[in-house]
């Protein structure tokens, strides 16, 4: 039997370009991907997707909507979406408001790619994902990200599948990125981000707004020398030392750099480390108003743990301070506790940009100068769509599943069209051959009054239309034959006139 290691099966380690669907029918009758996996066919999925784990939803840890303010949002969202270059410009403070509260699920992923920039990228480089897709990749960079996929969100059930549809998506928009920037290559603290990306949205708007993130909220994160993260840890530890003068004393008692415990919170954006319920809030309010979100839960969850007397008592070295921070208490992170906390940290975008300056100039004085020089960073959504200002055709919802539909046969058309003209046809007038008296429109004889047949003759001649009243059933004319009349000759023909 095989080994079960974190709900996965080691038994097979191949490539995921290698395996064919075949060896998935062999292990599975019904081919789905937890069962490839190990997982029984009636195990639950929580509403984010997961089957256990750490991050499953739980009810102490998430704060439920209920339906009818969910509707609510909704219909603002869309609105926003409709209009945004008008809302992000003119009220942006209703946009972060909104953002605070919750994206509403069902648009999240719209949202987000919206907020980052990345729909104006996608629009501006149309193709271009396609084309990165298409190329091989470096090797190097290959077999590293193979090796990486397993790894991500392995208790979700878009991940699940060694080989599925979820790995193989979050192949190609890693392989893409490197072709994309051949300079940085590839991060395994990308690979989360990019899996959370997938979570909510196509390949190609993930792979956007995963450039995005690299680019504008998070530069030189993922860069060879990991600076730009360093940096951040000096920030972090800085900003602490005026929010938690105890936490930072502590801290820096035991000579523990914020390297060690910040690192995978702000590289994986908090993704690997809070239920995911927080997660998702925090991603909300990232993407709207930058880093300061990340700074601000770093700084929230250090206080939390270290901002006690009494909570300091139970860690009196190194390695009991770094377990603790390695389990944070479920409480600390819970959906409501942790945002309230969040939006009550003085912290704002220029007291991180002053920091980093300061920072930046003892790194300088201490190292030298940067081997890799990143792009300025930009503190949320507005300063992006400012710095690159969008397009009108830039910002307009494109449907994300286009329906194929069958055409119909033109022969089968032309037949329809032709009953459809048939049955659109006016209705014939037939006149009154009995008008009344006082119609003087026409000049129709009244009825005829009883004559014998035998001498009736062959012809009739013209009536005058002065003696009318008194003429004979042998002086009238025929009656004005109708479309109907002339179809049938029931009534009425050309060799005689009879009335019945």
């Amino acid at each position: 039997m095989a080994k079960i290691e974190n709900g996965r099966q080691t038994v097979d380690t191949r490539s995921i370009r290698t395996v064919s669907s075949s060896h998935i029918d062999d292990e599975s009758s019904l081919g789905s991907d937890s069962e490839i996996n190990g997982f029984a066919s009636d195990r639950r999925t929580d509403k984010y997707g997961f089957i256990g784990g750490a991050q499953q939803y739980s009810e102490e840890s998430a704060q439920d909507v209920p339906p009818a303010v969910l509707r609510q949002r909704e219909v603002k969202w869309l609105d926003m979406l409709t209009h945004w270059d008008k809302w992000m410009i003119k009220r942006f403070d209703k946009v972060r408001l909104r953002c605070q509260k919750g994206v509403p699920p069902s648009l999240r992923g719209r949202a987000w790619l919206y907020l980052s920039g990345g729909k104006v990228k996608k629009e501006q480089n149309q193709g271009r994902f396609q084309v990165l897709d298409s190329q091989p990749g470096e090797p190097k960079w290959i077999d590293v990200i193979e090796k990486d996929l397993h790894r991500q969100f392995p208790f979700h059930e878009m991940f699940v599948s060694r080989g599925g549809h979820g790995q193989q998506d979050l192949f190609r928009v890693l392989k893409a990125y490197t072709v994309y920037r051949p300079e940085e290559g590839y991060c395994q603290a990308q690979a989360p981000i990019a899996a959370v990306l997938l979570m909510h949205m196509p390949a190609e708007d993930a792979f956007w707004v995963l450039v995005q993130i690299c680019e504008k909220y998070l530069p030189g994160y993922y860069s060879p020398g990991l600076e730009a993260i360093q940096l951040d840890g000096e920030i972090l530890f800085a900003l602490l030392r005026r929010f938690s003068p105890l936490a930072f004393r502590h801290l820096e008692k035991h000579k523990i750099d914020p390297i060690l415990y910040m690192t995978e919170w702000f590289m994986c954006a908090f993704s690997r480390t809070l239920p995911w319920a927080s997660v998702l809030r925090v991603w909300d309010m990232f993407l709207c108003d930058g880093v300061k979100i990340i700074f601000r839960v770093g700084l929230v969850l250090l206080k939390c743990m270290l901002g006690t007397r009494e909570k300091l008592k139970a860690c009196q070295g190194q390695y009991e301070t770094m377990e603790l921070l390695r389990t944070i208490q479920p409480r600390y992170m819970q959906e409501g506790f942790l945002v309230r906390e969040i939006l009550e940290v003085p912290v704002t975008a220029r007291d991180v940009e002053r920091e980093h300056h300061t920072q930046l100039k003892r790194w300088k004085k201490n190292h030298g100068d940067l081997n890799f020089k990143s792009p300025p960073r930009m503190h949320g959504a507005r300063l992006i769509m400012l710095a690159e200002p969008p397009r009108r055709q830039d910002l307009q919802q494109n449907p994300t599943i286009v329906l194929q539909v069958p055409q119909p046969n033109p022969e089968l058309k032309k037949s329809k069209k032709k009953k459809s003209v048939k049955k659109s046809q006016p209705t014939v007038e037939i006149p009154n051959p009995y008008p009344l008296l006082n119609d003087t429109s026409r000049a129709d004889p009244p009825a005829p009054p009883p004559v014998n047949y035998s001498n009736m003759p062959d012809t009739t001649p013209q009536m005058d239309s002065h003696n009318h009243q008194q003429a004979p059933l042998a002086d009238l004319p025929p009656a004005k034959e109708s479309p109907l009349q002339q179809s049938t000759q029931s009534l009425s023909s050309t060799e005689q006139d009879t009335y019945l």
